[in-house]
């Protein structure tokens, strides 16, 4: 892919990016990320709309999920889709490697960036996939992941807008990557109870609107069966606010969840 080919969704997110207050670290480069993101986003403006807020939510979800797993001392990172994500950059660690998840045009892409703007990425592994029609187990494993070591699987706004189908596959492969004491955490689009509620619909305009049409959405009561059939144990799944699903109308899920044991749910 050519320079400056990221998409409308990508450069968006990048420029709310720069505009967030990030978890801090006393390790990592944040000033590489904030380089890359920047030069995703130039020439975007992007204003204080629900969808700014939901990404300021989830990107500080992740950020304290992935701070948090490396002070526990998980030493890989695997970004599923990850797109234009710097947080292999923002919070590299000594010790740590990094596996990015990707479409090839994307990867290529970035990586052309990160070698302009001459940030070193030595400690990322990439891993060309894509998700509906390639084994994202076998990318890992063809670029060092180790299946025997715990691992964070980071999921970020990627898995709405994969077919269901395409999501089960994903989930189910990543599965097989997951040694014991590897967590996996993911957002999921579910569908709202109400089919005359104005919120949900308005978002599948907004994304569409820029290319990317919502695909997947899990009915609120399917969620931790839908996991479970991929090989996950959901420990912990809230919306965006942090309130628990179960007491919340909110159509977006942060979910944490644990490799279940060999069998179950299937």
């Amino acid at each position: 892919m050519r320079e400056g080919h990221a998409s409308l969704t990508a450069r968006r997110v990048a420029a709310h990016r720069l505009s967030f207050p990030r978890l801090a670290s006393p390790y990592g480069r944040p000033e590489a990320d904030q380089q890359l993101q920047a030069d995703v986003a130039a020439g975007v403006d992007v204003e204080p709309t629900p969808i700014a807020r939901y990404l300021r939510a989830r990107t500080g979800f992740f950020d304290r999920v992935v701070v948090g797993a490396l002070d526990a001392g998980i030493r890989q990172v695997v970004v599923v889709g990850a797109g234009y994500d710097g947080r292999s950059l923002r919070y590299a660690r000594p010790g740590v490697r990094w596996f990015e998840l990707d479409h090839a045009d994307t990867q290529a892409d970035k990586r052309a960036r990160l070698d302009r703007l001459g940030i070193g990425a030595a400690e990322i592994g990439f891993a060309a996939t894509d998700f509906v029609v390639d084994d994202a187990a076998d990318a890992l494993g063809r670029v060092g992941h180790d299946p025997e070591r715990a691992s964070l699987f980071a999921c970020e706004g990627v898995a709405a807008y994969l077919p269901i189908d395409a999501l089960a596959r994903l989930l189910r492969a990543l599965r097989r990557r997951a040694a014991p004491a590897s967590t996996l955490a993911i957002t999921l689009a579910l569908r709202s109870d109400s089919p005359t509620d104005a919120a949900p619909q308005a978002l599948r305009a907004a994304v569409a609107g820029m290319g990317e049409p919502l695909l997947s959405e899990l009915p609120r009561g399917e969620l931790a069966a839908f996991l479970l059939g991929g090989g996950w144990t959901v420990h912990r799944a809230t919306d965006p606010a942090g309130l628990d699903l179960a007491g919340s109308e909110r159509t977006s899920a942060f979910v944490l969840a644990a490799p279940a044991e060999e069998g179950e749910g299937r």
